[in-house]
């Protein structure tokens, strides 16, 4: 099982990349965020790698951090969507932003995804929202160097201090994660938690 690879890159298309590690060429598939964030040809690179193996192919699918391979896991989990869609979803949203709408129950979203109906859609954030609830919140836009681990950002415990006042107050975890992520979009990733609560109360009393 192949977990990570460190080489060169030896050339990419459209949605993959051939890693040169000791002159063995490795075919891996990524999403476009992951391709866009990858060093130019002849340059060294790092990936956390995804290996799937079936009776006819041992495919193997590569990612800039582990928040987006720990992302494809849990799409990949889902019935009805396969590697190939799990990959677009994540060209299309980053993975802090897929776990705030999975929260937020936003099928509309994720079904911005190339390929993504609203069957799927609401299938992915109906079966996901319990996994994503206490996931670290990632700030969107932060990039990684390949093969790292992403930090918390800045707010995050403001993030998660809001999460838990809820829940201090009888709130269910996946309700209070819910409203903390559909509030966020209000307000701001860097909303403190005089704000983040109140307006998450608001939005709890409003749909429960």
């Amino acid at each position: 099982m192949i977990a990570k690879l460190k080489g060169f890159v030896d050339s990419a298309g459209e949605d993959w990349a051939i890693i040169d590690v000791n002159g063995v060429g490795y075919l891996v598939h990524a999403s476009t965020r992951t391709l866009n964030e990858m060093p130019r040809a002849g340059e060294a690179c790092g990936l956390h790698i995804e290996t799937v193996v079936r009776e006819d192919a041992i495919t193997l699918f590569g990612f800039v951090d582990v928040a987006e391979r720990d992302m494809f896991r849990l799409l990949t989990s889902v019935q009805g969507v396969g590697a190939k869609v799990g990959l677009a979803i994540l060209s299309a949203l980053q993975p802090n932003e897929l776990q705030n709408a999975i929260a937020a129950q936003d099928k509309t979203a994720v079904a911005r995804a190339k390929g993504v109906g609203p069957k799927v859609a609401t299938r992915i954030v109906t079966e996901l929202k319990d996994k994503v609830t206490g996931l670290v919140f990632q700030k969107p836009g932060v990039q990684m160097p390949a093969g790292s681990t992403p930090a918390a950002p800045a707010n995050a415990g403001a993030l998660e201090d809001a999460v838990s006042a809820l829940v201090n107050l009888g709130y269910k975890p996946t309700d209070a994660h819910g409203a903390v992520a559909r509030v966020i979009n209000e307000l701001g990733e860097d909303a403190d938690v005089g704000t983040l609560v109140p307006a998450a109360l608001k939005e709890l009393s409003s749909i429960l």
